[in-house]
């Protein structure tokens, strides 16, 4: 037996084979989810996973999960990330996901969603809003983070994405240090997740899942913010998909008994 499961975000679709064939890929969304569904499928295809097959179990979630016409089950967000939050940490933990297009924030008592909390749409919380800046700044996310960390903190107010760009884009008409504005950038993100994640009563183990999962820097700064340790993870980036391919093969084998 081979257990699926695909996240489609907003920005990257994660993919998480377990069973017969171990496997990750991660890949934009770009703009048709139904097209990258696809793609995903010949993808596993390739690696004998074939999802119509009655030996692979599949469970979709994120934002485009209504687009994997294949999938036996249809799973939210919140239940996905937590599952696979809780591989990553423990059964009782907290979860930060920054996404690209929102942060969530999950509690996990016992195993199960205790609470939740999502961001407001229009944030620049989230992990667009540093690929947008590092655009800008003509830098990769790395790079951005590399700046960042040599850099002095300018203030970025604004909530909105769009008015803190404007911000950005003063600071770089004034001729300011790419350092400089980086940390402010950084900063800011970090300073508005931690603005949410603090409105939630937090247990002792933090973990932090999204694509900025893996970053050292970022988990320092945020941790500072929070004045609590928020731990990397490695595979964080996964935590949706790796929730779901877990949740395929539970769901499978309490379907047997």
């Amino acid at each position: 037996m081979n257990y699926v499961g695909i996240d489609i975000g907003s920005t990257a679709s994660k993919v998480v084979a377990r069973g017969e064939t171990q496997m990750e890929f991660v890949l934009p969304t770009g703009w048709n989810s139904k097209e990258t569904t696809r793609i995903i499928q010949e993808r596993l295809k390739e690696h004998n996973v074939d999802v119509l097959d009655e030996t692979t179990k599949v469970v979709a979630t994120g934002y485009g999960r209504i687009a994997v016409d294949f999938a036996d089950y249809v799973i939210t967000e919140i239940t996905c990330h937590a599952r696979g939050g809780r591989e990553l940490g423990s059964d009782n933990c907290g979860i930060i996901d920054v996404g690209g297009q929102d942060t969530k924030v999950i509690l996990v008592q016992n195993g199960m969603v205790h609470d939740f909390l999502m961001n407001d749409k229009c944030s620049a919380g989230t992990g667009k809003f540093l690929e947008v800046m590092a655009n800008r700044l003509g830098v990769t996310l790395q790079e951005l983070f590399d700046l960042a960390a040599a850099g002095e903190v300018l203030p970025i107010s604004s909530l909105c994405t769009v008015f803190a760009e404007s911000e950005v884009i003063n600071y770089i008409g004034e001729g300011r240090k790419r350092e400089d504005i980086a940390a402010g950038v950084v900063d800011s993100v970090a300073a508005k997740v931690a603005q949410l994640a603090q409105r939630k009563n937090l247990p002792e183990q933090v973990i932090l899942t999204g694509g900025l999962s893996h970053s050292r820097y970022f988990t320092r700064i945020l941790s500072a913010k929070m004045n609590q340790t928020v731990m990397p993870t490695d595979y964080g980036r996964y935590a949706g998909a790796l929730g779901a391919a877990l949740l395929a093969e539970e769901k499978s084998k309490k379907k047997k008994h």
